[in-house]
């Protein structure tokens, strides 16, 4: 058979990819190529029987390393891997997205109380960010490894601000320009893919748009499972956890980040990245275990994780996706203590946090947030009222734009619209009771 180059939109290969038919794909592939199952076989380390058993699904499809290592064998592009796993739609295609769970905040009959309530990210900035998970636009510019990193930097400062507008408009042109680099399919390309997906988890969690950010995070866990890397599968669960709990699966949210820390620990946590994230992973499993009600659970894994913490040093290593200070973890456990329903001992845990321990306006606006959210647990509404305003000054993204939080100061008004400063606070935030 004479060899030729694939190509990816002929309808024969669409056909594959639309049935998930990995194994079909790589036969067909294979034989666009002018191999033999012998030839990739030999190039790859297996057996031809091995190459069968995979194209005719006796082998099940579930072996990353060998699915990495025949596709990058046979030159075929990630976002074709990724488009027949399951997890992106071809650009070329344009792929209706299946239907999704709406969250209260994004049903159609709450959408003018939104508008109304003064939220900081537009809907439309949101409805385009929805298509573009069907159907990715070209990047603006020439897709770049340096240029990509730039990038991602810039949108992480974003995130860091609590600047949620732009960084929904910033989100299309980053993840299309990530999937362009990932030509090669190498290991840190699939590892780039991964941290971009999970930067939009972590930012459509946050704006309460919990459909997008589940297809964010099924992206990001199988190009971190790719990618073969235990930090980027550990960051990739951290998002999936957020994702996890706002689906009230709670319990699964803890398995899924108990599997990942076990990983990093497999590592022998060698490096200040390794130990940070398993510290890190360590918090998240604990507050997975405080959602899902395992109180015991929740309480060892967040000592576990100051212990650790107690290791590291004061300041994060700003480059790192995982990184944790002691700091941060007392923020965590004050989350933990709070889902756990010990407001006293969440407040008494975090009474020595100060903003300047956060390098981030996101992080300070959190400390507020977390300590409003126990305070107002202890029926203390001047307190949570106080924190609220902190968290405002410090990033009104991060009292504005949470469904949970925005629901707090909406009910912090309604039950008590006398105490001291709730006026101001419905004054900053433009929240207003829409019946």
């Amino acid at each position: 058979m004479r060899a030729q180059i694939p190509d990816w939109n002929s309808s024969r290969a669409q056909k594959l990819i639309a049935d998930g038919d990995l194994g079909g794909l790589i036969r067909w592939t294979r034989h666009q190529r002018g191999w033999r199952q012998i030839d990739l076989g030999k190039a790859t380390g297996y057996s031809a029987s091995a190459v069968s058993r995979l194209e005719t699904a006796e082998r099940p499809a579930t072996d990353l390393d060998m699915i990495r290592l025949f596709a990058k064998t046979l030159v075929i592009p990630p976002g074709v891997l990724a488009a027949v796993l399951g997890v992106t739609p071809l650009r070329s295609t344009k792929v209706a997205t299946a239907p999704r769970t709406l969250a209260p905040e994004e049903d159609p009959m709450n959408r003018r109380s939104l508008l109304a309530a003064g939220l900081a990210v537009p809907l439309t900035a949101l409805d385009r960010f929805d298509d573009a998970l069907a159907l990715l636009p070209a990047p603006t510019a020439a897709p770049t490894p340096a240029g990509l990193t730039a990038q991602f930097r810039a949108a992480r400062t974003l995130f860091n601000r609590g600047a949620h507008a732009d960084l929904v408009r910033a989100l299309p042109d980053l993840l299309a320009t990530a999937e362009a680099c990932a030509t090669d399919g190498e290991a840190a390309d699939y590892v780039r893919l991964a941290a971009c997906y999970d930067l939009a988890t972590e930012t459509l969690s946050k704006v309460g748009r919990y459909g997008a950010s589940r297809i964010t995070a099924d992206r990001s866990t199988t190009y971190s499972r790719l990618s073969g890397s235990p930090l980027a599968s550990a960051a990739s669960a951290r998002a999936f956890s957020i994702v996890l709990r706002h689906e009230g699966r709670a319990e699964t949210a803890q398995r899924v980040t108990l599997h990942a820390a076990s990983q990093v620990e497999a590592t022998g946590l060698m490096t200040a990245a390794q130990a940070a994230a398993f510290a890190q992973m360590l918090c998240t499993v604990s507050y997975a275990a405080a959602e899902a009600g395992d109180r015991d659970r929740a309480l060892e894994m967040i000592g576990a994780a100051e212990r650790a913490a107690a290791l590291l040093p004061d300041a994060a290593a700003g480059s790192r996706s995982l990184s944790v200070t002691p700091a941060s973890v007392t923020l965590y456990k004050v989350g933990v203590l709070w889902s756990l329903g010990d407001s006293g001992a969440a407040v008494h845990a975090g009474r020595n946090l100060r903003a300047a321990q956060f390098p981030t306006a996101e992080r300070r606006g959190r400390l507020h947030t977390d300590m409003a959210r126990a305070y107002w647990q202890w029926n203390k509404p001047e307190e949570t009222t106080h924190a609220l305003l902190a968290a405002h000054r410090a990033a009104p993204s991060e009292v504005r734009d949470r469904p949970s939080i925005r629901a707090l100061v909406t009910d912090l008004a309604q039950r008590h619209p006398q105490t001291n400063g709730v006026r101001e606070l419905v004054a900053v935030t433009r929240l207003r009771q829409v019946s």
